[in-house]
């Protein structure tokens, strides 16, 4: 009898244990309902994030910095690792923008974006990536649920999945990496500062206020060098004569160098007009070809050809066979008025790294201060962005 007892209270206890559990545990529909009320419900949301590419051959990094209000203002701004080259994607309620201030050039476009092209850093859109896919799988860690969804992106034929990692206590993304058909990861956007609620003004989001490209570093040096001039002439006066610095030398107008050279306003100009040389032959080189790597049978490049110099630069590369197209790049030239936006086809095209302009022909694009432009009557819009992805990150040749 006492044999007995002890069994069945043992099968008890097995019993309120898997029923403990099974409570404690969150299911998949649970966990999406409170992500979607989180991170839908509030008037906006800023962020800042790392986003590092690996499909080339070395890693790059880039900043991201992301601002939206409801309903429908966005501005994301990308700037790749050592670079002060940003590149802004903006939507107000005069239509989508896509600004490159380093060269004083915007574009607008009549778009819905970002409705039917997600980016992994818009955390709303990730909440609907989590909707639309009804096979979407969730798998619950010690502090992290994650969530492997499809993607729905420009890249969806090349990098068709991704997981996304939420944080259990906050229930804000951590992670997300973006997966190619063999789930290895070639994306990842690792989320540094995520703040709900926030509400921005509609001026904030206008393209003039982004567009007026950088203040001249050249000229911006020179009057740090004016300023520190003048503090130091100021400081020289207010010495005695026979004052020394530390390093024993007398503080005087002219100071002689290791060289025996003089450092005054004659050597300030050779220098100011040395910096002024360097500038302008930088204007004036040739950009260096870019080539696709492509792993496509049947597809050659059949023609290059090489049309001006310097500046005025142009390449044309012909490909053919199985499927053809036309790749043209040259210098990226700023327009007379950066005020005044150019108008584009198409919807913005999100390379990951840089934003261009896609329509069912071509996609073109202007990275590192060349631009790029791709045509074809027989690729499909994810065909012709993965030529332009594996052309960005090839090493130039």
């Amino acid at each position: 009898m006492k044999e007995l007892r002890s069994r069945i209270l043992a099968g008890m206890l097995i019993v309120l244990a898997l029923l403990v559990s099974a409570c404690g545990a969150q299911s998949k529909e649970d966990v999406m309902k409170k992500l979607s009320g989180k991170w839908t419900d509030s008037k906006g949301y800023e962020l800042t994030a790392v986003m590092e590419i690996r499909t080339g051959q070395e890693p790059r990094l880039y900043d991201v910095e992301v601002w939206h209000t409801k309903p429908d203002y966005y501005r994301v701004s990308v700037t790749q690792d050592g670079s002060d080259e940003a590149q802004m994607i903006l939507r107000n309620k005069e239509g989508v923008f896509v600004v490159t201030p380093s060269v004083g050039k915007t574009y607008k476009f009549q778009s819905d974006w970002p409705e039917k092209n997600s980016q992994a850093y818009l955390i709303g859109a990730l909440a609907e990536d989590i909707r639309a896919d009804k096979k979407a799988t969730m798998k619950e860690e010690e502090k992290e649920y994650v969530f492997e969804t499809a993607t729905r992106n420009n890249h969806r034929k090349m990098l068709p999945y991704q997981r996304i990692h939420i944080d259990k206590k906050s229930l804000l993304p951590v992670k997300v990496s973006v997966l190619d058909e063999n789930k290895e990861e070639q994306i990842m956007i690792s989320f540094k500062k995520i703040s709900l609620g926030t509400d921005r003004d509609a001026g904030d989001y206008a393209a003039e206020k982004h567009a007026a490209p950088p203040k001249d570093k050249k000229g911006a040096a020179a009057m740090d060098e004016d300023d520190d001039e003048e503090a130091d002439e100021e400081e020289s006066g207010e010495q005695k004569d026979g004052d020394t610095s530390k390093d024993g030398s007398t503080d005087g107008s002219t100071e002689e160098s290791s060289d025996g050279s003089t450092d005054g306003s004659t050597e300030e100009s050779q220098d100011k007009e040395g910096n002024d040389e360097a500038g302008a032959e930088l204007d004036g080189e040739e950009f260096r070809t870019s080539y696709p790597i492509l792993k496509w049978e049947g597809v050659n490049l059949l023609d290059e050809e090489t049309v001006g110099k310097g500046a005025e630069k142009r390449v044309y590369l012909t490909f053919g066979g199985e499927k053809e197209f036309i790749i043209v790049q040259e210098k990226a030239q700023a327009p007379a008025d950066a005020v005044v936006p150019v108008f584009a086809e198409g919807d913005p095209a999100d390379l990951g790294f840089t934003i261009g302009a896609i329509t069912d022909n071509s996609i073109s694009w202007e990275q590192e201060g060349v631009s790029y432009f791709i045509a074809s009557n027989g690729l499909s819009r994810e065909e012709m962005v993965e030529v332009a992805t594996s052309l960005i990150q090839s090493e130039q040749k």
